[in-house]
């Protein structure tokens, strides 16, 4: 039996600044196939950390344009 290991994303957006910000991140994130969980650390006008959980790879171009959807810029993309 084969399982997948689960992959952490962790990225920097910058925009964010209230719970809507976050809820429209979080939504086009679990859009992305294999995304389990999105757990974002909200810094109000600054640089928040967004947490991705997924059950495969995420590639990111996926994760970016995401997030630019989401009408927000990722600044740093770290495996």
């Amino acid at each position: 039996m084969s399982t997948t290991s689960p992959t952490t994303t962790t990225i920097s957006v910058s925009g964010m600044t209230c719970g809507h910000c976050v809820s429209a991140v979080s939504e086009e994130l679990e859009a992305i196939e294999g995304v389990e969980d999105v757990q974002v650390d909200l810094n109000a006008g600054g640089i928040s950390t967004v947490t991705i959980s997924a059950n495969k790879e995420l590639s990111p171009t996926d994760i970016g344009e995401a997030v630019a959807e989401a009408g927000y810029l990722v600044v740093a993309n770290e495996a």
